[in-house]
């Protein structure tokens, strides 16, 4: 079976979604956010960076779709919009642990 023709355009927006997640410091936020809603603060408490840095990547995160954010008196919680993400990050790591296994099996063969 042959796969669908993408267009130059639909090639483009699926490029552009993961340059916004190809991003070290966004990984670390979608993770941070894995259990639950959190505040910037609480953000900037668990990843280590800086509120202006955290900020940032959040709006990168929301305007591409991967955060949602609602008000709650004076904070702003954060959320994942879709938790397909993670599945994207456990195949990712999945492949990441399998290259690794045989890399040590190479090299303890020897």
């Amino acid at each position: 079976m042959s796969a669908q023709p993408i267009s130059p355009e639909l090639l483009a927006c699926i490029a552009e979604r993961f340059k916004a997640i190809a991003e070290p410091a966004r990984l670390h936020i979608l993770h941070s956010l894995r259990p639950g809603e959190l505040t910037v603060s609480q953000l900037v408490e668990l990843t280590g960076m800086g509120q202006a840095n955290v900020s940032k990547h959040l709006q990168i995160l929301h305007t591409h779709g991967f955060v949602t954010r609602r008000k709650r008196g004076l904070f702003t919680l954060y959320r994942v919009a879709d938790r397909d993400i993670f599945r994207l990050c456990d195949i990712m790591c999945g492949h990441l642990e399998r290259d690794a296994a045989a890399r040590r099996r190479l090299l303890t063969a020897g």
